[in-house]
């Protein structure tokens, strides 16, 4: 697993944005989108998730979501109208011809996959992980809390929640003024129209992670998913074996 090897093109997003989008093995083709804060190296590769799905016989696609990683990072609030992060990749699934192929993301990255299939997207099977219910259908529940760090950078108690948000926010080495356009882009989706999504669908979440909500309410909304619980929190679950191994059993099974 220590020889992946990892390239990058660039698609056009919304407005002519850069959006980099992170490539890796051969194989059936999965789009990964990652979470607020963080980026594809973050989320898919630094723990392993990305080396354990191409072993498995996956072309990997990974884009950097805009206003973070190696996509462009405008501070005009113009360039985050809603459902920016939806265009960006959707436009990815068109100008890379993706016609079949899986679909997932982690917390923001799961609330865009969900808006893409709201908007039409059509991929075989899909991966929500982080997520519940109130994060799709109230996404601007949590959006006073990144508001509140992201203009109050370096006031905070060490060890609170927000303090650790921050140091995350340093270890990805984020733009604070494009994240904060981020939260303009949030767009909720309707329970309705999540029940009416058809594909096999595998939810994964931490066992102590109600961040965007219970995670075994969108199980109950969905038609056709199934719940994994993995270890740890919101911030920790990502990193753990456990959330690639679910990926690859639910996608070889």
């Amino acid at each position: 697993m220590t020889d992946l090897e990892l390239k990058k093109v660039e698609v056009e997003g919304l407005g002519g944005l850069p959006i980099a989008v992170h490539i890796a093995g051969e194989g059936r083709d999965l789009v990964l989108i990652h979470g607020y804060f963080s980026n594809a190296w973050t989320n898919w590769v630094r723990y392993g998730h990305t080396a354990r799905l191409v072993e498995a016989g996956f072309r990997l696609i990974m884009p950097d979501l805009r206003g973070h990683g190696e996509s462009g990072k405008p501070h005009d609030p113009a360039a985050y109208p809603p459902d920016a992060l939806t265009e960006d990749n959707l436009a990815v699934i068109d100008q890379l011809g993706l016609t079949d192929y899986d679909l997932g993301g982690y917390s923001l990255g799961a609330r865009t996959t969900v808006r893409m299939l709201a908007r039409g997207a059509t991929p075989r099977r899909v991966i929500l992980a982080g997520m519940g219910l109130r994060g799709l259908v109230n996404t601007l529940d949590k959006g006073g809390y990144y508001r509140n760090v992201l203009t109050n950078l370096g006031t905070f108690e060490r060890g609170t929640s927000e303090w650790m948000t921050e140091a995350f926010l340093k270890t990805t080495k984020g733009d604070p003024v494009a994240l904060l356009q981020i939260l303009n882009t949030f767009v909720d989706t309707s329970a309705e129209t999540i029940a009416a999504f058809a594909q096999p669908t595998e939810v994964i979440c931490g066992v102590d992670d109600q961040d965007n909500g219970v995670a075994q309410e969108l199980v109950d909304t969905l038609p056709n998913a199934r719940y994994v619980e993995i270890p740890g929190n919101h911030m920790a679950a990502v990193t753990k074996k456990e959330l690639g191994q679910a990926m690859v059993e639910f996608l070889t099974s």
